[in-house]
Order: structure tokens, then C-alpha cells, then sequence
């Protein structure tokens, strides 16, 4: 079993950046492929990105593309997710999530077994 922990949200002005973090713990994260979602309030939750176990492909919502880079570090246990240009319907609570073994592109969040307890995201205009 893997554990999750997610950090970096905060406040940020609209148009601004922020790199939020996910570290794995009690498995080698290697062995996972990760997504990002988010939920707004009142809102179901919605996929955000997706990256492979090696990091060699990628996958966004129509929302975040050109906006938001997922990216991995395997030997540090990390996933990242770079967002940039972010708009006030950006605000949200942003967890990570793992599939073992996980090959195709995953975007329904019944599709994950493990999942951080989420940061906070707050984008003001």
C-alpha cells in the first residue's frame, strides 16, 4: 500500500504560478501511474492530469492544457503539477492519486486505489 502526501497549495493572485507536490511513501511510486484531481465546492470531483509509471506520457483535461505540466521524480518518490496562468475557476482542493501498475490513460477517479488528503488551492481575482 502507498501513502500519499500532497503540499504546496495557497493563495495565489489570478495569472499567477504555483507548484504543488506529492510524495509517496511504502511502495516504490515507480510502480504507479498518478493522476491530479480537484474539487471545487459543490462540485464532484474532475481529473486534472495524468502521467505514466515512467513519466513518458502525459495526459490533461481540456481545461489545464497549456496551462498545467504533471511531471515525476521516481528516485525522490515525487509527483509534481506546475500550474501557471491560473484563473479564479482554478480554485479547488488538488489531490494526487495512484493506480498499481497502471499503463492507459486513467481520468474517472474510480480508477485510483490510493489518494492523498489533498491541498487547497486558492486563486484570487
Amino acid at each position: 500500500q502507498v501513502q500519499l502526501v500532497e503540499s504546496g497549495g495557497g493563495l495565489v493572485q489570478a495569472g499567477g504560478s504555483l507548484r504543488v507536490s506529492c510524495v509517496a511513501s511504502g511502495r516504490t511510486l515507480s510502480n504507479y501511474a498518478m493522476g491530479w484531481f480537484r474539487q471545487a465546492p459543490g462540485k464532484e470531483r474532475e481529473f486534472v492530469a495524468f502521467i505514466s509509471r515512467s513519466g513518458g506520457n502525459t495526459y490533461y483535461a481540456d481545461s489545464v492544457k497549456g496551462r498545467f505540466t504533471i511531471s515525476r521524480d521516481n528516485a525522490k518518490n515525487t509527483v509534481f503539477l506546475q500550474m501557471n496562468s491560473l484563473k479564479p475557476e482554478d480554485t479547488a482542493v488538488y489531490y494526487c492519486a495512484a493506480r498499481y501498475l497502471g499503463t492507459v490513460v486513467r481520468t474517472s477517479n474510480r480508477e485510483y486505489e490510493y489518494w492523498g488528503q489533498g491541498t487547497q488551492v486558492t486563486v484570487s481575482s
